[in-house]
C-alpha cells in the first residue's frame, strides 16, 4: 500500500528527482478521450443533474485540464506535487458531477417524476448517468492507488492498493509492467456493471470503500408508482434495485414487437 510519506513529498513536490531509470511515460490519448466525454454529459442529462447551470462543472473542468497540460505537456505520469493537486482537483469535479447525477437520478425513479414520464427519457437518462459514474470512478482508481501514476511509473510496487492479476502472477505480464488508466477505466466498468470487481483485488480500505460506494451508486432505486404504471415494461429493467441500461433496451424492445 502506498506509503503516506511518499504521497506526502508527492503533495509537497519535494523530493522530485527521478531516482529509477527514465521510463516510457503512460500515453494521454485514452485519458484525452474519456475526459471530453465525461465534460460532456451534463449537457446530455436534464438540467436539474448538473449543480447550477449545465455548462458550469464542464467549465471547471476544462480550465483544469488546459493547467494540467500547460504545466506538463508531455506524458501524464509526471511526478509534481503541483500537476497532482491539479490532477485531484479535476478528479473530484468528475466524481462530484456524477454523484449528483446519481442522486437525482435516485430521486426521479423513486419518485416517479420529469424523466419518468417517458420511457426514452428515462433510459437515456439512466445510462448516461451510469456512463458518468463508470468514467468518474476509473478516474479515482487511476489517481489514487499506489500514490497516483507519477509514484507508480518511477518505482515498483510491492504493496499496492489494488492488485491487478499481473501483480499476483507476475508470470503473466511483461517486465516492467504497470497498470495505466485503461486499467482503471475496466475496473471501474465491471464495478458498475457487476456490482464488484471482477478481476482485481481492493487491499487498501479506500479501495474497499470507493467500490462499494461505486456499486451500492450503481445500484438505482426500483421506480416509483407512476413510472411503473406508466412503463411496465421498464419494471424489469430495473434490477431489483439496480437500474441496468441494457435490460431496460430489451425491455423496450419487446414492448415495440407487442401487437397492440
Amino acid at each position: 500500500m502506498s506509503d503516506p510519506d511518499d504521497a506526502a513529498r508527492d503533495l509537497s513536490g519535494a523530493g522530485q528527482r527521478d531516482t529509477l531509470p527514465s521510463i516510457a511515460h503512460e500515453s494521454r490519448a485514452p485519458i484525452l478521450v474519456a475526459l471530453p466525454i465525461a465534460m460532456g454529459l451534463p449537457f446530455l442529462m436534464p438540467a436539474d443533474y448538473s449543480p447550477g447551470e449545465q455548462w458550469l462543472l464542464p467549465l471547471v473542468e476544462g480550465t483544469l485540464l488546459v493547467a494540467a497540460l500547460s504545466v506538463d505537456p508531455g506524458g501524464a505520469d509526471r511526478r509534481s506535487g503541483y500537476l497532482r493537486r491539479l490532477r485531484i482537483g479535476l478528479v473530484m469535479i468528475i466524481a462530484f458531477g456524477a454523484a449528483w447525477a446519481t442522486s437525482w437520478l435516485a430521486v426521479d425513479l423513486v419518485q416517479g417524476e420529469d424523466v419518468t414520464d417517458s420511457a426514452g427519457d428515462l433510459l437515456a437518462a439512466g445510462s448516461l448517468v451510469w456512463l458518468y459514474l463508470v468514467i468518474a470512478f476509473g478516474f479515482v482508481y487511476w489517481e489514487l492507488d499506489s500514490g497516483g501514476p507519477g509514484r507508480r511509473a518511477r518505482r515498483e510496487t510491492r504493496y499496492p492498493d489494488l492488485a491487478f492479476p499481473q501483480h499476483l502472477n507476475p508470470d503473466v505480464a511483461p517486465p516492467g509492467w504497470r497498470p495505466l488508466f485503461v486499467d482503471y477505466l475496466y475496473l471501474g466498468f465491471t464495478g458498475a456493471i457487476a456490482f464488484s470487481p471482477t478481476d482485481v483485488m481492493p487491499l487498501a480500505h479506500w479501495a474497499k470503500l470507493a467500490i462499494g460506494l461505486e456499486s451500492g451508486a450503481s445500484r438505482h432505486p426500483r421506480p416509483g408508482d407512476r413510472a411503473r404504471r406508466q412503463h411496465p415494461c421498464l419494471e424489469g429493467a430495473v434490477v431489483r434495485p439496480s437500474f441496468h441500461p441494457v435490460r431496460a433496451m430489451r425491455a423496450l424492445a419487446r414492448r415495440d414487437t407487442v401487437p397492440a
